[in-house]
C-alpha cells in the first residue's frame, strides 16, 4: 500500500507550484480528480460527474488552498487544515457556483488538463472575466519539474523495474514454450516481490508481435530463435517505473544485431542530448537521426519518450515538434524503436531526470541485445 504523503512535503509541493503559476501570471489554479489534485493533497477523489475540485489563488499569500468535495464524499477526506481547506457541497447547491466563489474575480486560472469540459465550460458562462488555460500550455505541466527527492525517488522505483529486468536476462523467466500472456503474469508477480506496490502495465511481445510497440500479450506461444521484447512498470510510494528491454531466445541474425547496434547508438545520442537548455526536439532528433542513417528511419514509427512520475505519461512529451527547453527536475523516458512489419521490433527504454549535468538514467540493467 503507497504510504501517506507527510503535511511538510505537500506544503513544499504547494509553495513550488505557486510560485511556477503566478510567474506565469496567473492569478489561480483549479484542479479536478486525478493525479495533479492526489500531487498536492495525497487525496485519491472518485472520477465522478459530482466534481471535486482544489482552488488555489497565488495572491492569498500563505493562505493554503481549498479543496471542495461533495457532501457525501467528505467521510473519504482527511483533516488536514495546514495543506487545504476542506468545502463541501450537496446535490442542492450548484457545483460551478460553489467554485467560481473560490476563485479571483478576474485573471488568468490555470486548470488541469483532465478537468471535464463539463465544469470548464459551465465556469466560463459564470465568470466571463477568467481567462481559463491549460496548465500544460502555461508551464509544461504541473508535475513536469521533479525536485530532488522526487527525482530520488525515479531513481528508486526503477532500480526495482531492473531487477525484474535482471532476472529476464539471466535467463530465470522461461519463456520458449509459454504462451505470452504467461509470461506477462509472470513479471507482474515478480514486479510486487521486488518491492512494487503495485504493476502497472506489463507488455510481451514476441517474434512478429514485437513490431507492435503496444502489442497486448496473448496466446501466441515464444519459439527458438526470435525477438521477445519487454516492457513493463510499476508504481512504488507515488513514483512510477516504466523501462524496455529486448532479448533474443538463441543466436541472434546478423541483420537483428546490427539494427540492435544502431538502436543503442540512438539511445546514448539522445541521452547525451538531454542537456538544460537544450530543446526537447533536439533530444528527439538526435536519436532519430542516427536510426535514419543506418537506413531505419521509416521504421521508428514514435516520439523518443514521455514525461514520468505519479503517471506513466504526463508532461514533458519529447517529440521532434516540440521546441520547450529540457529544464533540471525533468523526468522522461528515452526510447528509440525500430519496427519492421511482420518480421520483429526492438525498443531501449530508459527513463532519466535532467540534473545540472545532464540526464542521470534511473534504469542500469544490462542494454545489450542478450541472448537467452
Amino acid at each position: 500500500m503507497r504510504r501517506s504523503t507527510t503535511d511538510e512535503v505537500l506544503i513544499l509541493r504547494w509553495n513550488q507550484v505557486r510560485d511556477r503559476i503566478k510567474a506565469a501570471d496567473a492569478v489561480g489554479i483549479l484542479l479536478g480528480g486525478g493525479a495533479d489534485l492526489r500531487y498536492l493533497t495525497d487525496y485519491d477523489a472518485m472520477p465522478l460527474e459530482r466534481i471535486t475540485a482544489l482552488v488555489g489563488r497565488t495572491m492569498a499569500g500563505n493562505e493554503p488552498p481549498t479543496l471542495i468535495v461533495p457532501e457525501l464524499e467528505e467521510a473519504r477526506v482527511r483533516t488536514r487544515p495546514s495543506v487545504y481547506a476542506v468545502h463541501t457541497w450537496d446535490d442542492t447547491t450548484d457545483s460551478v457556483t460553489t467554485i467560481a466563489s473560490a476563485l479571483p474575480q478576474r485573471g488568468r486560472i490555470m486548470v488541469s488538463d483532465n478537468l471535464w469540459a463539463l465544469h470548464v465550460l459551465g465556469l466560463q458562462r459564470h465568470s466571463p472575466n477568467l481567462e481559463f488555460v491549460p496548465i500544460s500550455e502555461a508551464v509544461g505541466g504541473l508535475r513536469s519539474i521533479k525536485n530532488p527527492i522526487e527525482r530520488d525517488a525515479l531513481a528508486a522505483v526503477g532500480a526495482l523495474a531492473d531487477k525484474v529486468a535482471a532476472q529476464i536476462q539471466n535467463g530465470e523467466i522461461p519463456l520458449v514454450g509459454r504462451t505470452e500472456a504467461e509470461i506477462a503474469d509472470d513479471i507482474a508477480n515478480r514486479l510486487v516481490a521486488v518491492g512494487h506496490d503495485t504493476v502497472e502495465f506489463v507488455i510481451v511481445a514476441s517474434g512478429p508481435n514485437s513490431a507492435s510497440p503496444h502489442h497486448d500479450p496473448g496466446s501466441r506461444t515464444v519459439r527458438p530463435g526470435e525477438i521477445v521484447l519487454f516492457d513493463f512498470g510499476g508504481q512504488f510510494e507515488g513514483f512510477c517505473s516504466d523501462t524496455t528491454r529486448c532479448v533474443h531466445t538463441g543466436p541472434v541474425p546478423a541483420e537483428v544485431l546490427a539494427a540492435y547496434e544502431v538502436l543503442t547508438t540512438a539511445q546514448e545520442a539522445a541521452v547525451q542530448a538531454a542537456q538544460p537548455g537544450c530543446p526537447l526536439a533536439e533530444v528527439d532528433l538526435a536519436a532519430r537521426r542516427i536510426i535514419s542513417a543506418g537506413g531505419y528511419g521509416d521504421y521508428f514509427i514514435h516520439r523518443i519518450g514521455h514525461g514520468i512520475g505519479a503517471e506513466i505519461h504526463e508532461h514533458p512529451y519529447v517529440t521532434e515538434l516540440n521546441t520547450a527547453p529540457v529544464q533540471i527536475g525533468h523526468a522522461f523516458s528515452i526510447e528509440p524503436g525500430i519496427y519492421i512489419p511482420d518480421q520483429w521490433g526492438m525498443r531501449l527504454e530508459d527513463i532519466v531526470v535532467i540534473e545540472a549535468d545532464g540526464a542521470r538514467r534511473c534504469n542500469n540493467s544490462n542494454r545489450a541485445l542478450v541472448e537467452v
